[in-house]
């Protein structure tokens, strides 16, 4: 009931149409006058009226009556048009000044309500941006971590006599002895496990990660694609453009500049405007890129010197490779 009170009683600006009566006082003036003017003209030629009018003076006549007539009428119409407009100004006025109200009233409540749409929207943003990346981290720390139930080998006694195995010099590193790491499970790593159930990928990332070498590189990728996606940047929402694989091999042979710019084939503007604006304010995240920039040069400089054609493609396809080409771009590795 007072939603329906509430309507009645509400003015609707220039939709609150008043019912107004078909004939008003203009119309009634105007009629009064027209017969008063028939009554009195009418007389007076019927007084004056000759059996032998001719018919130019008839219609002298009847012009004569009616003419005024007309012009009384007209005025009226247009006395009530004016009156029409000023009206319909006086409804457009209030509506202006109620719709510039509730723009108004709608401000300050937008000022003192900090959960507005667009704000929730952009939390919810970064709430999926840091669930993302917590996601990314916990992948990788599970790669880290040994498992709790794993039981440490016992280390195995030596006899007191001689062996005939040759001892190993004491402070050899323990990468020394694991087998070199393959262009495969470079590739796979630098592409990074697509899933938690992706074993191949994972079992890739740790023989990388016991590569010193390799190992830097993932490493720094995983730190600036982390920091790209608290900005929503994502390396599979990113198609660049595949140069081919002899313009990867200048790149390894030190060419730079215009000779390889075919490398710098991301073309999506906004990640390149956010990467750029990233790096001009936030200093951590300038640093990370520019060290990753550096330990990508010398990886790939040792990776293509036993890579094929075809290892070379698959090796720009990876997540880290179109990082490298984002990030050239911005620092202007390519130009």
């Amino acid at each position: 009931m007072a939603d329906s009170n509430d309507a009645r009683t509400t003015p609707l600006g220039l939709y609150d149409r008043r019912a107004g009566s078909a004939v008003t006082g203009i119309e009634i003036t105007a009629l009064v006058l027209s017969g008063l003017w028939l009554v009195l003209a009418g007389g007076y030629f019927l007084l004056r009226a000759t059996d032998g009018a001719d018919g130019l003076r008839q219609m002298l006549t009847v012009i004569t009556l009616f003419l005024p007539v007309a012009m009384i009428w007209v005025g009226a119409t247009a006395t009530r048009a004016s009156r029409v407009m000023r009206e319909e100004s006086a409804r457009l006025q209030s509506a202006i000044d109620a719709i510039r109200h509730a723009y108004v009233a709608q401000q300050q409540q937008s000022a003192h309500d900090t959960t507005s749409p667009s704000i929730a929207k952009k939390l919810d943003d970064i709430a999926a941006a840091q669930k993302k990346a917590e996601t990314a981290l916990a992948m990788f720390t599970s790669i880290r971590v040994p498992h709790p139930n794993t039981v440490a080998p016992k280390p195995v006694a030596q006899p007191a006599g001689g062996s005939d195995q040759p001892g190993l010099a004491l402070g050899t590193p323990a990468e020394s002895l694991a087998p070199p790491l393959t262009n495969t499970d470079l590739i796979r790593a630098l592409n990074f496990p697509d899933t938690a159930e992706d074993t191949a990928g994972f079992a890739a990332l740790r023989r990388a990660l016991r590569d010193r070498p390799s190992a830097q590189l993932v490493q720094a990728s995983q730190d600036v694609l982390t920091l790209l996606s608290q900005d929503g940047i994502y390396m599979d929402d990113l198609r660049p453009d595949q140069a081919r694989p002899e313009v990867w091999r200048h790149f390894a042979a030190g060419d730079r500049g215009r000779a390889i710019a075919a490398l710098g084939g991301v073309r999506d503007r906004s990640s390149l405007a956010l990467t750029a604006g990233r790096m001009k304010q936030d200093p951590i995240f300038r640093d990370a890129a520019h060290h990753f920039l550096r330990l990508f040069d010398k990886t790939f400089a040792r990776f293509e010197g036993n890579a094929s054609d075809s290892d070379i493609s698959e090796f720009s396809n990876t997540r880290t490779a179109r990082a490298f080409m984002l990030l050239g771009r911005v620092a202007g590795t390519f130009d």
